[in-house]
C-alpha cells in the first residue's frame, strides 16, 4: 500500500509539471505564431493544438516502449478527448463574462473534420479486427503499422487544409515584439518538462491499475486522461479570455483531431502492432461521438457558447464519469467487458 500511496503522489506532482511545462509549450507556441503571422484558427487547430497534445502524445509513446502495449495511451486519448470536449469549453464559458463566439468556419470545417476524424479511427480499429482478428476472440484485433497510416494520412489531409487557409490569409502588418531565441527556447524546455512528467506518469498509472486489477484502458481514460487534459484546460480558457473564442475552441478540436489521428497510430509504427478490444473501443467511441455531436449543435446555435450550455457539458462529464466508476467498481451496468 506504501508503494501505491507514493505512486498517488507521484500522479499528483507530475500532473502540476504537465501544467507548467504545457504552460511554457503553449505561451511560446502562441507568441511564435503571432509572430510568423498565423491566422487565428491555424494558430488554435495547429500550433496551440499539437503543443497541447504533447501529453497525451508522451503517453502513447511512453505505453509503447515501456508496457509494450499502448492500451493504457489510447485510452488517455480517448478520455482526453471526451474531457476536452464537454469540460475545457464548459471551463472556457464559465470563466469568462461574455459568451464565447464561434464562426461558420470553426462549425463546419474544425467540428465537421473531427467528427470524421472520429470515425475514421473507429473504421481502423474495425479493420483490425476483421483483417487481423486475434484467435480466440471475434472483437480482439492487431493494429497493424499498414492500418495505421490510415488516420496519419487523413491529418496529411488535414494539414493541406489548413495550408490552403495559411496561404489564403493577409497576415497583419503590425509587428510583434518577441525574444525570438527566448520564445524557441521556453518551447523547448516545456518539451523536456512534459517528456519526463509523462514518463513517470505513465508507470504510476499503469502500477495502480494492475495493483486493483482495472484495465489499463481504463485507468487510461479516466486518470491519465485528465492529468494530460490540464495543458489543453489551461490553453483554451486563456484564450477565451482573452477574447479569442474561435481559437479557444479550435485548441480543443485540434487537438483532439491530432490525438486520434496522430497520437495512437505513432504508437502502433513504434511497437509494430498492437491489439485492439473492439468490444471496449466502441462504447467509449460512442460516448465520444455523442459528446461531439452535442459541442457541435450548441456551437451551430447562435454561433456562441453561452454559460448556461456550458453547465450542460459539464453535467454531461460528469454522467460519463459516474458511467464508468459504475461499470469499474459494481458492474451493475454491464456495458464494458471486463479484460
Amino acid at each position: 500500500m506504501a508503494s501505491l500511496a507514493v505512486d498517488g503522489v507521484i500522479i499528483l506532482v507530475t500532473a502540476a509539471a504537465i501544467w507548467v511545462g504545457s504552460g511554457w509549450l503553449e505561451g511560446a507556441a502562441e507568441n511564435l505564431s503571432a509572430y510568423y503571422g498565423l491566422p487565428q484558427v491555424v494558430q488554435g487547430s495547429i500550433v496551440t493544438a499539437v503543443g497541447s497534445s504533447f501529453p497525451e502524445l508522451a503517453t502513447v509513446v511512453f505505453s509503447a516502449v515501456f508496457a509494450k502495449s499502448i492500451e493504457l495511451g489510447i485510452g488517455a486519448i480517448v478520455g482526453s478527448a471526451i474531457f476536452n470536449i464537454l469540460v475545457i469549453p464548459a471551463l472556457a464559458g464559465v470563466t469568462t463574462e461574455d459568451d464565447i463566439q464561434a464562426n461558420r468556419a470553426l462549425v463546419y470545417k474544425e467540428a465537421q473534420f473531427y467528427m470524421l476524424s472520429v470515425s475514421v479511427l473507429v473504421i481502423t480499429f474495425a479493420m483490425a479486427v476483421i483483417y487481423y482478428p486475434t484467435s480466440g476472440d471475434r472483437l480482439m484485433g492487431e493494429i497493424t503499422r499498414p492500418i495505421a497510416a490510415i488516420p496519419i494520412a487523413l491529418y496529411g489531409l488535414y494539414i493541406f487544409i489548413q495550408y490552403q487557409d495559411t496561404a489564403d490569409h493577409e497576415a497583419g502588418h503590425e509587428s510583434v515584439d518577441i525574444d525570438l531565441a527566448r520564445q524557441w527556447g521556453l518551447l523547448i524546455a516545456g518539451l523536456v518538462v512534459i517528456l519526463i512528467a509523462v514518463e513517470r506518469l505513465v508507470h504510476s498509472v499503469d502500477a495502480i491499475g494492475t495493483a486493483f486489477g482495472v484495465p489499463g484502458f481504463v485507468m487510461g481514460v479516466t486518470i491519465a486522461a485528465g492529468a494530460t487534459s490540464l495543458p489543453d484546460a489551461l490553453v483554451s480558457v486563456r484564450a477565451a479570455r482573452d477574447d479569442r473564442g474561435v481559437a479557444s475552441i479550435a485548441s480543443v478540436l485540434g487537438s483532439n483531431t491530432f490525438d486520434l489521428l496522430v497520437a495512437i497510430p505513432v504508437g502502433v509504427l513504434i511497437v509494430g502492432s498492437t491489439p485492439v478490444n473492439f468490444a471496449m473501443a466502441v462504447p467509449m467511441f460512442g460516448v465520444l461521438t455523442l459528446a461531439t455531436v452535442l459541442l457541435f449543435t450548441i456551437l451551430r446555435t447562435g454561433l456562441a457558447l453561452s454559460t448556461a450550455e456550458s453547465y450542460l457539458l459539464v453535467i454531461s462529464y460528469l454522467l460519463f464519469v459516474a458511467w464508468v466508476t459504475v461499470e469499474t467498481v459494481t458492474r451493475v451496468v454491464d456495458v464494458l467487458p471486463n479484460g
